[in-house]
C-alpha cells in the first residue's frame, strides 16, 4: 500500500513486523501470540487479515492435479508453472464474473491451450454489473477473442484419470468438456480463523462481524477489509476496504466528544476493461429490477409508502448500437429528475461524469435523454462540469478538491508526484487520465498551462514544426532556426535538434551521418548503433520478420568470436552484439553487409522489428502466411524515421504468438483476411493496441499502414509513441477511423503519395558509411593519434564478457571545475591541427574531437568560430563521452567570445543528459557536478593550442585509468544472495544416463534428472 521506506521513516511510532505470523489473540490480556514465539501488547486492535479464493471441496475431483484458484500473484505462478507441460490441451475457468474473464484472458496469454472456456450459470458474464442485454454483448465480444462460453451451466464434478490427473468437467445437465486445466474464481472467503479461535463472532457466511463503526463483538478490537462482514456483506474489492480503513482511523484519532464517523454501503462502481472489451457500472444500477436501495429524499418524499423501494419508484432510459457494440442504460427516477446508477458499455468516458451526480443527489439540470446521447463523443474526458468533491479515484477515494489542491499549493508539478503525493492512479489506474487533464486544466486556470512546444527555441509542438518545414521545404537546422524559431541565430539544444533531426529523415531520408544533419542527431543515431554504458556500441543486422538462414547465422557468430562480442536474443526476435569499438564498427558493418545483411536500425526512432509467429507457414493452427506478411511489412517501412520507435507484429491466428496487440501496429488473420490493431505499447505504461479495420483483404493492408503511419509521423508530438498519439486524438480511435477508413479530411491520397516517395528513398545506412570517406573519418577513436584504449575494465560472465557493474556510488564529485586554480603549472601545447575543425562555423552542433594525451582524454569544439576545451569524462557515470554530445545553448544568446555575459554553449552529456557549461565547467541540471576546462588558442602554424598541466599531473586528477570502472568495484554482484539461495554456478547442460566421464559420477537424484532432460518427451518444462 506504501513504499517500504514509508514504514521506516516513522521511526519508533511504528513497528513494521513482516514475515510474521500471528496465530492467537489472547483477548483477557491484549496479546498477540505469533508463530516464531514473539508476542505484541495490544490497546486497540485492527484485523485486516484479508480473504482467499473460493474452492469447492464439496465437488467430486476438487483436488485433482490441473485445479487451480485464482486470486494471488502466486495462484497466478503456479498456473503458469503447470500448464508450461499442458501445451495443445484445453483450460477452463469456473466463474463468468470480473476475476473469472480476467483468469481466461490470463489463459489466452500463456499460448498453451488449444482452446479456453469459460464456464458461468448465469444466462450471461458479468452479473453484478451488468444487465442480461449488455451481458450478451460482451460474451459475444470475448467469444470473438477466442473464449468458448458456457453460460446456463453447473459444474456437477471433475473427471480425472488413474493419477488424479483433470481430464474434464461434468455439467449439471450431464454434457461435459475435456480440459487438463481448470482455474475457480467464484469468489472469496474471509480470513476469520484468527477471529475464531479467540472467540469473535462471525457470520454465517463467514467473516468476522462488525457494527458500523466496524467494532467487532469484543469492544476493543476491529475489522477491516475482507476479513469483515458489515451486515451480512464481505467485500473482495479494494475500495470498501479503504473506506473501512478511514472510517476506524478516523475515529480513532478524535477527541471523545467529537462525532464519531460510521461505515455506510459503499459504492461498488466499477470500470475497467476486460478482454479488450470497456464496461462500466455505477450507482444502484440495478434498480429498475430490484427496486431502488436508496432515493433521494426529496423525491422519495413524493412517493405513496412502500413505493419507494419498488421497481415502479424508477425509469430506466437505455441506447443501444449494435454496430459500434455500444449499450447505455441510465437508472432516473420515475420524475426525470434524478440520475440513481447505469451501465456502459464500448463507451465510458462519461463515467467519471455520471458518478458524481448519482452522490450528490441533486436534481438534473438537463433530460435524461440529453444525458444519455448528447455525451461526449471525442474520446476524452472533460472535467470542467465535475464538482471539487467529486471522487475521481475511487480506489483511494481522491476527489478532484484534492488534486487542485495539491497542484496550486505548488506541491505537486507533475502527475508522477500527484500520484506519490494522493495515490491517485496507484490503484486500477483507469483514473490516470482524468488526473492528467484536472493537472493540465488547473495549470492553465494558474496561468501556467503546459505546452506542448518543443523547447524554449520554438514556441511551435512538433506537429506545427513538421508542417513547417515540410511546406517550407527546410533542408538544415540553420533554415528551420531563421523560419521557425525564436532566435534565427540560436544553436538550438538536446530538445529541439533531434525532433528537426527526425522530422527531416521523415521528410527528406537524408543519411543521418551527412555534414549537415549529424550534428542534430540523438546518442544512438550519431554513430548508427547503441551507445552502451562503456561508451561502445551494439550492433543489431535486420533480421525481418525473426526469418534468418543459416548462411546469416553463421556470419553473425564470426563476428562476434573476431571482435569478442556479447551475444543475445533480442525482444524483437534478432540477435544484439554488444560491445563493439567505435573505431572497429565499419569493419563490423563491412563484414555483415558483405554477407547478405543490413542494419536494423536498432538504434533509431523508427521501425525496429515486426515480430511474426510462424502462422501457416508450418503451425497446424496457423489461417494465414504470418511470416511473409510480416516479412512483407518489414522490408517496407524499414529506415523510416517517426517521432518514436515503431513496432509491429503479425500472428497467423487468435492466439496472439506475435503479440501483435501490444505493438504500434499488429495483425491476426482470420478467416476472410487480417484484424489490424493499432496504438499498442509495452514499456512502462503498457497498453492494449486497438481495432482499427476488421477483416481487411491482404492486399488492402499495405494502402492502410500507409496512411496510419504517415498520419502519426505528420501529427505526433515529441517522443509521443502511437499509444499516447490515439489517446490525445479528437475522438480517438473511432476519429483515427474516420480519417484513416472514410477519408475524412481528404488526406489519404496525399498520405499514400508520401509513404511511397519515402519508402522509394530507401538505402542502407551502414552500407553507405562504409563507401563515404568523410563518414568512415568520424569513428576514429583519437582524433590526435591511432591508439585505442577501453573506458571500463570487463568481466566474464556466463561464458561471456560484458563490462564492470557501475556502483552504487558511481559519481565523480570531485571539484574538476576548481582544477584550473590548482595546477602547479600551465604551458601552451600543440593538440591537433586546427583544420581538422574547418566548416564547423556552418554545422548546427559544430565539430568535436576527442584527443589524448599521456593517459588523459580530452574533448574540443569549434562552434560559430570559438573553441572550448573540457575533459572527455562525463563524470555523473565516469562515461569517457562528453565530445559526441549534442550543443545547446539559451535562445537570443549568441557566441562570439568565449563566456561573455554568460553566453557560453553547453554540452549535453550523450548517456543521461547532464549538462555541462562549456565556459565554466558547471553542471546545469546537478549542481555536485563539473568538468574541467582549458584554455584554447588556434595560431598561425595551423595547430590548435591548449593550456594544461604538465602530463603526470593531468593524469593524476583525469587520467583513464584513476576514473574507468573497475572489476570489483561495484561490491558483491547483484544476483550474489540469490546465487548463494539456490547454490547456482552456471548453466548445466547435464544428459541423462549418459556414462560420466574422467572418474565423475552418475547422478540419479530425480531433480538433476528433471533438470538434464532434453528434447522432446524429456521431463523438463519445454520453456
Amino acid at each position: 500500500m506504501n513504499p517500504a521506506e514509508w514504514y521506516t521513516e516513522a521511526g519508533s511510532s511504528l513497528n513494521c513486523h513482516i514475515n510474521t505470523k500471528a496465530t492467537h489473540i489472547n483477548t483477557e490480556d491484549k496479546i498477540i501470540e505469533c508463530a516464531n514465539g514473539e508476542s505484541y501488547p495490544y490497546d486497540i486492535l485492527v484485523l485486516a487479515t484479508g480473504s482467499d479464493a473460493i474452492l469447492p471441496r464439496m465437488l467430486k475431483g476438487w483436488d485433482a492435479n490441473g485445479v487451480f484458484v485464482y486470486r494471488t500473484i502466486e495462484d497466478l505462478n503456479k498456473l503458469i508453472k503447470f500448464s508450461n507441460d499442458k501445451k495443445g490441451t484445453n483450460g477452463a475457468v469456473v466463474g463468468g464474473g470480473l476475476l473469472g474473464l480476467e483468469a481466461a484472458k490470463a489463459m489466452l496469454d500463456l499460448e498453451t491451450f488449444n482452446r479456453v472456456d469459460v464456464i458461468e450459470k448465469a444466462q450471461w458474464v458479468l452479473t453484478r454489473q451488468i444487465d442480461e442485454t449488455g451481458g450478451k454483448m460482451v460474451a459475444d465480444q470475448v467469444s470473438q477473442l477466442g473464449v468458448n462460453l458456457n453460460l446456463g451451466k453447473g459444474v456437477s464434478s471433475m473427471k480425472t484419470d488413474e493419477n488424479n490427473n483433470l481430464t474434464g468437467v461434468i455439467f449439471d445437465d450431464g454434457s461435459e468438456i475435456s480440459c487438463s486445466t481448470l482455474c475457480f474464481a467464484v469468489g472469496v472467503k474471509p480470513r476469520d480463523d484468527l477471529a475464531r479461535s479467540a472467540n469473535l463472532e462471525v457470520g454465517q457466511r463467514g467473516g468476522i462481524v462488525v457494527n458500523d463503526d466496524l467494532r467487532t463483538s469484543m469492544p476493543d478490537i476491529y475489522a477491516i477489509g475482507e476479513c469483515a462482514s458489515w451486515r451480512g456483506m464481505a467485500y473482495g474489492l479494494i475500495a470498501p476496504g479503504v473506506a473501512m480503513a478511514e472510517v476506524v482511523a478516523f475515529n480513532l484519532t478524535q477527541a471523545k466528544l467529537h462525532s464519531p464517523q460510521t461505515f455506510k454501503t459503499p459504492d461498488m462502481s466499477t470500470k475497467l476493461k476486460l478482454l479488450g472489451v470497456n464496461v462500466a457500472s455505477f450507482g444502484d444500477c440495478f434498480a429498475d429490477r430490484d427496486g431502488p436501495v436508496t432515493l433521494p429524499p426529496k423525491y422519495a418524499r413524493t412517493l405513496v409508502n412502500g413505493d419507494a423501494k419498488e421497481p415502479k419508484a424508477v425509469q430506466a432510459l437505455t441506447y443501444k448500437d449494435p454496430f459500434s457494440n455500444v449499450y447505455k442504460k441510465y437508472i432516473f427516477t420515475k420524475d426525470g429528475k434524478y440520475l440513481l446508477g447505469g451501465m456502459m458499455i464500448g463507451d465510458v468516458c462519461d463515467y467519471v461524469k455520471l458518478l458524481p451526480m448519482v452522490k450528490a443527489q441533486k436534481e438534473l439540470e438537463i433530460s435524461p435523454s440529453e444525458l444519455i446521447l448528447g455525451a461526449k463523443k471525442d474520446g476524452g474526458e472533460d472535467t470542467d462540469d465535475l464538482d471539487d468533491d467529486a471522487q475521481v479515484c475511487s480506489c483511494h477515494n481522491v476527489t478532484k478538491g484534492d488534486i487542485v489542491k495539491v497542484v496550486k499549493d505548488g506541491t505537486c508539478k507533475d502527475v508522477a508526484s500527484i500520484k506519490k503525493c494522493t495515490k491517485a492512479g496507484t490503484g486500477c489506474g483507469g483514473c490516470v487520465p482524468l488526473i492528467t487533464t484536472i493537472f493540465n486544466k488547473t495549470m492553465a486556470s494558474m496561468g501556467q498551462e503546459v505546452t506542448n512546444y518543443v523547447c524554449s527555441h520554438f514556441n511551435h509542438s512538433r506537429a506545427d514544426l513538421f508542417n513547417i518545414i515540410m511546406v517550407k521545404r527546410l533542408k538544415n537546422m540553420g533554415e528551420v532556426m531563421r523560419e521557425a524559431g525564436n532566435d534565427k541565430e540560436a544553436l538550438g539544444c538536446e530538445l529541439c535538434k533531434p525532433v528537426v533531426a527526425s522530422i527531416m529523415a521523415s521528410l527528406w531520408n537524408r543519411h543521418v551521418m551527412d555534414k549537415t544533419t549529424h550534428g542534430l542527431q540523438e546518442t544512438n543515431d550519431r554513430f548508427l548503433g547503441n551507445i552502451q554504458r562503456d561508451g561502445t556500441y551494439s550492433v543489431v543486422p535486420r533480421v525481418s520478420g525473426g526469418e534468418i538462414t543459416p548462411d546469416k547465422l553463421v556470419v553473425i557468430g564470426e563476428v562476434a568470436q573476431k571482435y569478442n562480442l556479447y551475444t543475445k536474443i533480442t525482444g524483437g526476435q534478432r540477435i544484439d552484439l554488444f560491445g563493439a569499438q567505435k573505431q572497429d564498427l565499419l569493419d563490423i558493418w563491412g563484414q555483415l553487409v558483405a554477407g547478405g545483411m543490413e542494419s536494423g536500425h536498432a538504434y533509431a526512432k523508427s521501425l525496429r522489428t515486426v515480430k511474426s509467429c510462424v502462422g501457416s507457414t508450418w503451425c497446424r493452427f496457423g489461417l494465414s502466411d504470418s511470416v511473409g506478411m510480416a516479412v512483407r511489412l518489414e522490408e517496407r517501412y524499414k529506415s523510416i524515421r517517426a517521432p518514436h520507435k515503431i513496432k509491429g507484429g503479425v500472428s497467423g491466428c487468435v492466439r496472439e504468438c506475435a503479440e501483435a496487440q501490444g505493438k504500434d501496429f499488429g495483425l491476426i488473420a482470420t478467416e476472410k483476411g487480417w484484424n489490424i490493431f493499432v496504438g499498442g505499447n509495452g514499456g512502462a505504461n503498457p497498453r492494449h493496441a486497438e481495432l482499427l479495420a476488421k477483416d481487411v483483404p491482404p492486399a488492402d493492408v499495405v494502402t492502410i499502414l500507409d496512411r496510419y503511419l504517415m498520419f502519426y509521423m505528420r501529427t505526433a508530438d515529441k517522443l509521443q509513441r502511437t499509444a499516447r498519439w490515439i489517446e490525445n486524438l479528437p475522438g480517438g480511435i473511432k476519429y483515427l477511423q474516420e480519417v484513416i477508413l472514410e477519408d475524412k479530411l481528404g488526406i489519404n491520397a496525399s498520405l499514400e503519395a508520401q509513404m511511397e516517395e519515402l519508402v522509394d528513398s530507401f538505402f542502407d545506412e551502414w552500407a553507405e558509411a562504409i563507401k563515404s570517406p568523410t563518414i568512415a573519418a568520424k569513428f576514429k577513436q583519437f582524433a590526435n593519434t591511432n591508439d585505442t584504449t577501453r573506458n571500463m575494465e570487463l568481466e566474464d560472465d556466463r561464458g561471456q564478457k560484458r563490462p564492470a557493474f557501475w556502483p552504487a556510488d558511481a559519481a565523480a564529485t570531485d571539484n574538476f571545475s576548481g582544477l584550473k586554480d590548482k595546477w602547479s603549472m600551465t604551458s601552451w601545447e600543440p593538440i591537433i591541427e586546427s583544420s581538422y575543425f574547418d566548416g564547423a562555423d556552418e554545422l548546427p552542433n559544430g565539430i568535436s574531437a576527442t584527443v589524448k594525451r599521456g593517459d588523459t582524454q580530452l574533448a574540443i569544439w569549434r562552434i560559430k568560430g570559438v573553441y572550448y576545451a573540457t575533459q572527455q569524462m562525463c563524470p555523473h557515470k565516469r562515461a569517457f563521452i562528453l565530445s559526441d554530445g549534442l550543443i545547446g545553448q539559451e535562445p537570443n544568446k549568441a557566441v562570439t567570445n568565449g563566456d561573455k555575459d554568460g553566453a557560453s554553449p553547453w554540452v549535453s552529456c550523450p548517456h543521461h543528459k547532464r549538462n555541462f557549461d562549456l565556459g565554466n565547467g558547471a553542471c546545469k541540471t546537478d549542481e555536485s557536478l563539473s568538468i574541467a576546462t582549458f584554455p584554447t588558442e588556434a595560431r598561425a602554424d595551423g595547430m590548435l593550442y591548449l593550456k594544461l598541466p604538465p602530463v603526470e599531473e593531468l593524469d593524476a586528477a583525469l587520467g583513464t585509468k584513476k576514473w574507468m570502472v573497475k572489476k570489483g568495484e561495484a561490491g558483491e554482484a547483484p544476483l550474489a544472495k540469490l546465487d548463494s539461495k539456490i547454490k547456482f554456478v552456471g548453466l548445466r547442460g547435464k544428459k541423462p544416463y549418459v556414462k560420466p566421464t574422467g572418474g565423475a559420477k552418475m547422478t540419479t537424484k530425480p531433480l538433476d534428472l528433471m533438470m538434464a532432460a532434453n528434447g522432446c518427451g524429456g521431463g523438463a518444462p519445454e520453456w
